[in-house]
């Protein structure tokens, strides 16, 4: 198996090396890979769903928001290990390959790039409803087919503009969460003269742990699904100029990021406000904000909640015809897939995954509870089936290729192996469990469970 390993990297390789056709272009820079990280990880997700959470835990979803963050820090210090010993574009999906199985990569690849592909579905469908709600005049389902295509033909250009654009977009979510938080923090100072900001409000309506410890992991579900996404900064870092030193860079700083704005914007909203207050579906920084009487709160949150579709939009597209691409190179996707511009992009690749995005915009306006339900329950588990496979591969990856104490200085290195990895392992295929069990989730853990079946079981035939 090892030998057949080192025989496939060294193929694909050489396929590179002596192809004529056009690459794709290593012009991204590691203030882009830190903000694609931001930007999967910071959406739509923290901006509205916490709200969800937060109704869910009470003044306790601190400790949910902890406890997921602590579990992203995991599996991005392995994939940080894994992605600086070799950056690649199929990220996961290539060590998964290598490490495990080459069914095991064919299969997280494809659930991957699905994923992906609904969610650009349901992004547009949810910036087009804020559209038109400014412009009523409109139809929702035009202006998602049109933010579908845009953003279909915008990551036909350079890997670069699509690095500036998710810069800038990131840019904004941090901007406007930094905001929130100093504004609490001035709250909880006394600098406004309306308000009822104090510790006190994280033990009104029934105490810290207003429902409970079950409360904490029942939110946990909707917290950890709100921070996927973090992964696609080492799906990049195959088109960086210094991938090694660009994916440390990224992950070393994103996770601390991401764990500030998160477990920081969602303590300091509570502290001023009462949990009671946050009503789901609400954004709960809106409800803080209005408190404090500050003028057209709506609509700021509004543009930034839109940043934050568009933003995970671009990503989409992006990750998923990444993954798409690299799968093409060891034939496990059509050969055409690996078609590349003289821009650099992946343009096959790119056009399938937008197609497929349109088709499911669609589906959403027309058949939205007879078959876009069901696509959007087979990606239901996806993340959890993605880092599991990450913990599977680092765990192997130190079997096969032990770091020695050169190597060890030059990565990123998860010192509490393997233990760490076994602890991951078991709580995540808990969390499947607790879905499974769990009424509001069993039909999508079922659902997406057998896609990754099927999936796995055509990538044992196509590699016998």
């Amino acid at each position: 198996m090892k030998g057949r390993l080192v025989i496939d990297t060294q193929s694909r390789s050489a396929v590179s090396s002596q192809s004529t056709e056009p690459q794709l272009k290593k012009t991204l820079k590691a203030r882009h890979l830190s903000m694609i990280a931001m930007g999967g990880a910071i959406g739509a997700g923290l901006l509205v769903g916490s709200s969800t959470a937060i109704a869910t835990a009470g003044p306790a979803v601190i400790l949910t928001y902890l406890i997921a963050g602590l579990v992203l820090f995991v599996v991005m210090r392995m994939l940080g290990e894994l992605a600086s010993v070799s950056p690649e574009t199929g990220s996961f999906s290539t060590y998964a390959y290598r490490y495990i199985a080459p069914w095991a990569g064919f299969t997280v690849g494809w659930l991957y790039w699905w994923f992906w592909a609904v969610t650009a579905a349901i992004e547009a469908t949810a910036a087009a409803v804020i559209i038109t709600g400014w412009l009523p005049g409109l139809s929702q389902w035009t202006v998602a087919a049109a933010l579908m295509i845009f953003f279909g033909a915008a990551n036909l250009l350079s890997v670069k503009s699509y690095g500036e654009a998710e810069f800038w977009f990131s840019s904004i979510k941090i901007a406007a969460i930094s905001a929130v938080m100093i504004i609490g923090i001035v709250a909880l100072a006394g600098g406004f003269p309306v308000t009822h900001a104090s510790f006190t409000n994280l033990t009104v309506g029934g105490g810290f742990f207003a429902h409970g410890i079950g409360g904490v992991f029942t939110a946990l579900l909707a917290v950890i699904f709100s921070m996927f996404g973090a992964e696609i900064a080492t799906i990049a870092a195959g088109e960086s100029e210094n991938p090694r030193e660009a994916v440390i860079k990224a992950v070393n700083s994103v996770v601390f990021r991401i764990l500030l704005f998160f477990v920081g914007a969602v303590a300091i909203t509570i502290t001023v406000v009462p949990w009671t207050s946050v009503t789901p579906g609400i954004s709960p920084f809106v409800t803080m904000l209005q408190s404090l009487r500050i003028p057209y709160v709506s609509t700021i949150m509004s543009i930034v909640v839109l940043t934050a579709l568009l933003s995970c939009l671009n990503a989409s597209i992006y990750s998923s015809s990444r993954m798409v691409y690299s799968m093409s190179l060891i034939k496990d996707a059509p050969a055409s897939f690996s078609t590349v511009s003289t821009a650099g992009a992946p343009r096959v690749a790119v056009l399938a995954t937008a197609i497929v995005g349109l088709a499911a915009t669609m589906l959403n306006y027309f058949m939205p509870e007879q078959v876009f339900s069901f696509l959007v329950n087979t990606t239901g588990a996806v993340g959890i089936f993605v880092w599991l496979i990450i913990a599977v591969s680092h765990l192997r990856s130190r079997r096969i290729h032990p770091l020695s104490e050169q190597d060890a200085g030059e990565v990123l290195r998860v010192r509490t192996y393997p233990y760490i990895n076994w602890a991951l392992i078991v709580f995540l295929v808990g969390l499947l469990i607790f879905m499974g069990v769990t009424e509001a989730h069993r039909q999508e853990v079922l659902i997406s469970t057998g896609v990754a079946a099927v999936l796995a079981l055509v990538g044992m035939l196509r590699h016998r």
